[in-house]
């Protein structure tokens, strides 16, 4: 690689995968209100509410955001974000950092994939992804829906303990409930195998773009999913219950609770995400670089 900038030699997988993960945690942390609020309006209306929630009423990403930050606080809006990390650093880590290998496997190394094979590889690492991380979500999911007002109470303390809880009252089912039923595999990465590329007006205008397009097709199942993957084990027989339940008892709309700031979180969040992946993957390549040139240096010396 003599001669040759950093930016010039392609990442090894490890910095991919690292920076992947990194990258999508730092999206996260800007995103996940607009995240917590949309769990909040896609669960509304499934069941009655009583107590110190029966008088809560969730009404648009901006009126559901200022009614937990006054009922609940502000740090309700981060509910579910340790779980929500760790699904970052074990989805993204698989899903975007081993695309390009996945993609150059299925081509055999030659340049330029056709349509095709993009699919394909992003197809893999989402599925692959996806039955990795599965648990995470669950977890996160539910302490999202979680209220945190007096006289309500708690399904979980913790997020280890949550785990727990959950394997040992629904078994392994229950860590990986809703694992078939979701979008995250599929339709996202699609749209980024098509729309990525290397500037920000780009990066804003794609991401939002295939943010729109993701959510019409997308929020049914992302709906029946958060529901399915919230629910305890006697409430759904099945997703497809779930979503039949809903259907009878709430209408068509149902199936769109929550657009507006599932929209917003997946357009800001791939904005975020892919600026920082790339500057993660540069800053990675350039400490190597240096260090490979100070131990080279070294060896000279020796």
């Amino acid at each position: 690689m003599v001669g040759l900038k950093p930016s010039d030699v392609p990442p090894p997988l490890g910095v991919k995968v690292l920076s992947a993960g990194t990258a999508a945690c730092i999206a996260d942390l800007v995103t996940f209100p607009l995240d917590t609020a949309k769990v909040r309006l896609q669960i509304q209306g499934e069941k009655a509410v009583t107590g110190a929630a029966k008088g809560i009423r969730y009404r648009g990403v901006f009126g559901t955001i200022s009614t937990m930050v006054r009922t609940e606080g502000p740090r309700s809006l981060y509910n579910g974000l340790v779980a929500g990390l760790q699904r970052q650093m074990a989805f993204a880590s698989i899903r975007i950092g081993l695309y390009d290998n996945v993609k150059s496997f299925y081509t055999r190394g030659k340049d330029n994939p056709n349509v095709g094979i993009r699919i394909l590889a992003g197809c893999t690492t989402g599925a692959l992804a996806v039955s990795v991380a599965q648990p995470t979500d669950v977890v996160k999911v539910r302490f999202q829906a979680q209220m945190n007002l007096q006289g309500v109470g708690r399904r979980y303390s913790g997020t280890m303990q949550a785990y727990r809880q959950i394997f040992q009252h629904e078994g392994l089912r229950g860590l990986w409930k809703g694992v078939f039923c979701t979008p995250d595999f599929l339709l996202p990465v699609i749209c980024w195998c098509f729309l990525i590329t290397d500037n920000l007006p780009c990066h804003f205008v794609s991401a939002f773009g295939a943010g729109f397009v993701t959510t019409v097709i997308a929020s049914p199942v992302d709906v029946v999913k958060t529901r399915y993957m919230n629910s305890p084990p006697e409430q759904y027989r099945s997703s497809l219950n779930c979503a039949w339940t809903m259907m009878t008892k709430e209408g068509p709309t149902a199936f769109y609770k929550g657009f507006v700031p599932s929209f917003l979180r997946l357009g800001s969040w791939n904005v975020v995400m892919f600026v920082s992946f790339e500057q993660l993957k540069r800053a990675m390549m350039m400490s190597r670089s240096r260090i490979e040139t100070r131990m080279s240096g070294c060896f000279k010396f020796l």
